[in-house]
């Protein structure tokens, strides 16, 4: 307890720092160690989890038992399939019933006869194989007449998802060498693609939808595709690679520049094209796509650090590429993440490592080694080399203790990904060595706490009280006005060094339970606070006189005048006329100014003497 001025004063300190989430207290005395919001949302990649099932959920919500369109349609049914979320019985009825009017009407458009295929391969609805058998000729023709990349990407798609459902309809295309090199002519030199031949600008999503619509034309070729064509594409595409975008934290992503009649497409969609295109191509391609498996393992952590996008059709891009990520012919990305990247010393928390494909599945045999350890804000580095150990039942990769010098703090811990089979390298991108950034906290001592009033005027202690913490402590000290108090401590890791906090607050309550919190200024170890009045201290050094007490009343007056000033200066005067009317301000406040310090001090020295 700190008597002040005539009033009780409680007193305790926090000092805010962002290593710790812990909190230390020791009576009236608290030290709270807390993670900044900013520090503690560092994203680590980490596969998709119940929150995207939730999101998915929310925002694919159909109305009176369906969606808005077909496309609309495809786009949730595609995400719960992947999300494994059992929906279809919710809106099959309805869904089925237009999937087979579109199908069977002679005058819908190819991008609903796309879109109808769709939906069906996930619904399986019962369709009419003679109709099925009626549109293939239509779609052939459209493919033989087609003039825009859509076209073929809608009746190549259709006459792909045909062949899945029957294989008495005949799809198979005999031109299929002129349709691939029809198509490649909207190829540009920098891997992207036209949607046209009348428009000459190249696009990023162009490139995935062509991609994929030149696997369709393989799939359906009646004859092998000339060989040339195919090392043309894989050229194309290591173009569009070299044009991959990067971040910091190694994600990797295709940008998109263009906006025209299709709309705009960023980064997400134009990304989710390219990886579904390439993986579509390489699972038809008798040969494979020699991509660098960081950058695939780069995309995959950029739509992973996409986070739960907030509107449908974003989530819907991310879910299927990831998707298309997690099984193809390219580089099956395996991602490393933490499942808790705050790591207690008090607690003696173990560090764990979880290794997963980018939809959480089980990744195959490996090894997890610790190589190095970045103390952050400094170039120190510890080498470590220290393979994780595993656990079977939990699946996760695991360090018994953190090695003896790691201290409260933040670092940098450096780990690879060893596979066990050497065929497997060939088949996953582990992405070489990953940095992830790891806070470390624990309980820190407080030792030495002093507590002083300080002369104002030259800054000896006047009164200087020892606080033990160790059992109750009450304590009382008088102050004027003219004085500080200063409170000093010493802050010790749980290693024994020196702990200095980023931030540091005093809360004083007043007898009427009231708390005032201030941050507090430090040099060193010792913190000071001259902001009494704000708790509601007594005046009683206001001069009791007639004539200082109105020069007091006067200069106040005249203080709020002044703040009045630059309310009026804000809302209505100009600069000059604000000046002219400080100027006369000023020369009365100077005056009674210093008759009231001059007052004050004279009463100070009549206090000392005494």
């Amino acid at each position: 307890m700190l008597l002040f001025a005539n009033n009780f004063i409680f007193i305790s300190f926090f000092v805010f720092d962002c290593f710790s989430t812990g909190m230390a207290k020791v009576l009236g005395f608290v030290v709270l160690l807390a993670l900044s919001a900013l520090i503690c949302e560092a994203a680590t990649f980490k596969p998709i989890s119940d929150s995207h099932r939730s999101a998915a959920l929310e925002l694919f919500t159909p109305t009176h038992g369906s969606f808005s369109s077909l496309e609309e349609t495809y786009e949730a049914l595609r995400t719960f399939e992947v999300l494994g979320i059992e929906k279809q019985a919710d809106i099959r009825a309805s869904t089925c019933a237009s999937v087979v009017d579109t199908l069977s009407s002679s005058s819908s458009a190819l991008k609903d006869l796309f879109q109808a295929l769709r939906v069906n391969g996930i619904l399986k609805c019962e369709l009419n194989k003679k109709a099925l058998a009626g549109i293939a000729p239509r779609l052939k023709d459209a493919v033989n007449s087609a003039s825009s990349l859509l076209d073929y990407y809608y009746s190549v798609g259709s006459l792909v998802l045909i062949k899945g459902l029957s294989s008495i309809v005949e799809v198979h295309l005999e031109s299929a060498d002129s349709v691939f090199r029809a198509i490649k002519a909207f190829s540009q030199s920098d891997g992207r693609w036209r949607y046209s031949s009348s428009n000459p600008e190249s696009s990023t999503y162009a490139a995935g939808i062509a991609l994929e619509s030149l696997a369709g034309i393989i799939s359906l070729a009646s004859s092998e595709i000339d060989q040339s064509l195919i090392s043309m594409v894989k050229d194309n595409i290591s173009k569009l690679f070299d044009g991959l975008e990067k971040f910091d934290d190694g994600a990797y992503y295709f940008d998109e520049k263009l906006v025209d009649a299709h709309g705009h497409q960023g980064p997400l969609s134009a990304s989710s094209a390219v990886v579904r295109g390439i993986t579509a191509f390489a699972a038809v391609s008798a040969e494979k796509l020699n991509l660098p498996g960081d950058k695939i393992l780069g995309l995959a952590r950029f739509l992973l650090g996409a986070g739960v996008p907030g509107n449908a059709k974003d989530l819907y891009y991310q879910i299927d590429a990831l998707a298309s990520l997690e099984n193809n012919r390219v580089s099956i990305p395996l991602v490393l993440s933490l499942p808790a990247s705050v790591l207690s010393l008090t607690r003696k928390n173990q560090l764990k490592v979880n290794v997963n494909t980018v939809l959480g599945s089980a990744a195959p045999s490996l090894t997890v080694k610790l190589k190095q350890i970045f103390s952050s804000g400094s170039k120190d580095t510890s080498v470590i080399d220290q393979d994780l150990k595993f656990d079977h039942k939990n699946a996760v990769h695991y360090l018994d203790a953190l090695p003896k010098d790691i201290d409260v703090g933040s670092y940098i811990f450096s780990f690879e990904v060893l596979l066990h089979d050497s065929d497997h390298k060939t088949i996953y991108a582990t992405g070489g060595r990953t940095k992830v950034p790891i806070y470390i906290t624990g309980a820190i001592k407080v030792d030495n706490a002093e507590i002083a009033v300080l002369d104002n005027d030259i800054g000896n202690a006047e009164t200087q009280k020892k606080l033990d913490f160790a059992g109750e402590n009450a304590i009382s000290l008088s102050a004027n006005h003219l004085q500080k108090l200063r409170l000093s401590f010493q802050l010790t890791s749980p290693l024994g060094h020196s702990f200095k906090p980023h931030q540091a607050f005093l809360k004083l309550r007043h007898e009427s339970k009231v708390d005032h919190i201030f941050v507090v200024g430090n040099s060193g170890k010792q913190f000071e606070i001259i902001l009494l009045l704000r708790l509601h201290v007594n005046l009683k050094n206001f001069p009791t006189a007639s004539g200082p007490a109105m020069f007091a009343i006067l200069f106040h007056l005249l203080i709020a005048a002044v703040l009045s000033l630059y309310v009026l200066f804000w809302l209505q005067w100009n600069l000059f006329q604000t000046l002219r009317a400080l100027g006369f301000l000023g020369i009365f406040l100077l005056f009674v100014g210093h008759r009231t310090v001059s007052h004050l001090a004279s009463t100070s020295a009549k206090l000392k003497s005494a």
